[in-house]
């Protein structure tokens, strides 16, 4: 074979091999897609009742606010110094994970509301560049936060009897939980943040992957 012919054999060769490369990793992807549109069905583990909250603006927010939507909720308080700075920072880290027009809300009640009024909840939210477009902080009545909290979200919230608090700010025992709600106000997921053994990572993902899942839901 001469030179001229051994080249045009070599450049057709690679041609081909770089097309079937092509194929091959189109055919992963679809493959992919495919696996994760069969992920299996997050359940329904409640539907939550209207209610009427106040965010960090002192603007009133009500189910219908936030229906048609996929939310990611907590349960903190602004005074603790035990694992609500964590939850804050990780609910941080869901907000820089999503895109920034990604319609999915985050949501944060106090379980403290008589100290964590609208303003102290704004001070707070700017402690960690919270997208308020996308990120809110609800404070409200005692039995409001109780029933969307508690009897909504399955969000626990215990305050501490004043003899038996180790200091000041020993306020309450609350869940540090992430819980993820679809658009028709179902509760379909819930997610440790902390405590021995959590991979936090892990968690993490299984979060954005369920709130992909819901939003494809109709």
């Amino acid at each position: 074979m001469n030179p001229q012919a051994r080249k045009l054999s070599v450049t057709l060769s690679i041609g081909l091999l770089l097309v079937l490369l092509t194929l091959l990793l189109a055919y992963l992807l679809t493959d992919l897609e495919k696996r994760a549109s069969h992920s299996p069905a997050l359940p329904v583990i409640n539907t939550l009742n209207d209610f009427a909250l106040t965010n960090q603006a002192g603007v009133a927010v009500s189910l219908a606010d936030l229906r048609g939507k996929v939310w990611v909720a907590d349960i903190i308080f602004t005074r603790c110094t035990g694992p609500c700075l964590k939850m804050t920072r990780q609910m941080k880290e869901l907000q820089d994970a999503l895109p920034t027009d990604n319609k999915t809300k985050l949501v944060t009640l106090t379980t403290d509301p008589d100290f964590d009024t609208p303003p102290v909840l704004a001070k707070y939210s700017g402690r960690f560049n919270a997208d308020t477009n996308r990120w809110m902080f609800l404070t409200g009545t005692k039995k409001e936060i109780g029933a969307l909290g508690g009897g909504g979200l399955k969000l626990s919230a215990v305050e501490i009897k004043p003899d038996e608090r180790k200091s000041e700010t020993d306020l309450f025992i609350h869940s540090t939980i992430f819980v993820v709600v679809d658009k028709h106000a179902q509760l379909r997921g819930a997610f440790e943040t902390g405590g021995e053994g959590v991979d936090w990572p892990a968690e993490k993902q299984k979060i954005l992957s369920s709130v992909k899942q819901l939003e494809r839901e109709p």
